[in-house]
């Protein structure tokens, strides 16, 4: 058996020898990926396809040119797309050597033509797993397990594409798969909210979130709103993600854009077309859009606050309103925010 990330034994000593005190974990994005991101890690990717995806982070991993990395995930899209597009523009700016998935789409939009193209040119090593069979995996590693028992996906030619193994069961003495924990080096992770200690409140479905930070050596939170821990304890229950799980915390509003975040915005429903386009045009041998917007949106900014203040502010509002339902209500502030030039500092502290 090999390991990617930390191997099960590695992992149970990491955790217990890891400070699990009550601090702040407050810090910059570029310092938490600097100083959590090496080269050859195993990154978990959160999120599920393009809901609350940790684009800030891989934005930021990006542009600090990170090499030979391994990404696990259960399904996904816009994280991976944005990692992908990096690579094969120049793989001086950030190579993928392997990827532990389900999927790797973005639904609506159409599927991936960066994956199409790396399969197809043999660039990256896959390793198939259904998507419940990734989120126990996940779940293995967050409760210490060096591997889990599953039905799924028995009967069909997966088993041939991964390190599952089929044994027969002790108790029914019938076939049982076994999965391999997985224990990423780093997890990276978008929520709607966290407190300075890194304790996490998740709205809308979890994505297996929780477990891909308790399974991992260290998480790096990015959320749109820091709030007093007095408020996040006042409901404990809606504490998805524990502070002892979390590495570092970055408060970056719009950190998952162009895809959702629930309660916040919608999908960027004129954005990822374009990005998709540029992909599809590098895929069919035009490299001159997907480089112009690299240069554009993420070689050229800084931050989160750059990169969102080079989207025009009404395609911004408008995935708002459909969200949340506002509707005219917010259209009333058009005009006065449109002149606010401060606009994407103000929304990415």
């Amino acid at each position: 058996m090999y390991w990617t990330g930390l191997s099960a034994d590695e992992a149970r000593k990491f955790t217990a020898g890891k400070d699990k005190s009550k601090k702040d974990k407050r810090t910059t994005l570029k310092e938490a990926v600097k100083k959590y991101v090496k080269d050859g890690d195993n990154l978990g990717i959160a999120g599920f396809v393009n809901g609350r995806q940790p684009i800030s982070i891989v934005h930021e991993i990006i542009r600090q040119g990170r090499k030979n990395l391994t990404l696990s995930f259960q399904s996904s899209g816009l994280s991976i797309e944005y990692l992908a597009g990096a690579m094969v523009l120049d793989e001086k700016h950030l190579s993928i050597s392997r990827m532990e998935f389900a999927y790797w789409a973005h639904e609506a939009f159409g599927i991936s033509p960066l994956f199409r193209h790396l399969a197809e040119n043999g660039r990256i090593e896959l390793e198939d797993w259904s998507n419940y069979n990734m989120s126990a995996r996940f779940k293995a590693g967050s409760m210490g397990l060096p591997f889990i028992p599953c039905r799924s996906p028995m009967g069909s030619d997966m088993i041939k594409r991964n390190r599952a193994k089929v044994i027969e069961c002790p108790f029914t003495h019938r076939p049982i798969m076994l999965l391999p924990a997985s224990h990423p080096n780093v997890a990276v992770i978008h929520v709607q909210e966290a407190d300075i200690y890194g304790n996490c409140r998740i709205q809308g479905p979890l994505f297996t979130c929780p477990e891909i930070a308790m399974a991992s050596a260290y998480t790096i939170i990015t959320c749109e709103r820091l709030i007093d821990h007095d408020e996040m304890v006042r409901f404990p229950n809606r504490i998805n993600i524990p502070f002892f799980a979390v590495d570092a915390v970055a408060e970056v509003p719009f950190g998952s854009y162009p895809g959702n975040c629930h309660g916040v915005h919608y999908f960027d429903e004129k954005h990822i077309p374009e990005f998709r386009a540029a992909c599809e045009k590098f895929r069919k041998g035009d490299a001159a859009a997907l480089k112009e917007y690299y240069d554009t949106y993420i070689f050229s900014v800084e931050n989160t606050a750059g990169f969102i203040d080079r989207i025009p502010f009404s395609q911004i509002q408008h995935t708002q309103i459909i969200e949340s339902g506002i509707g005219l209500a917010a259209d009333s502030n058009t005009s006065r925010m449109k002149g606010d030039e401060g606009f994407g500092k103000a929304v990415s502290r």
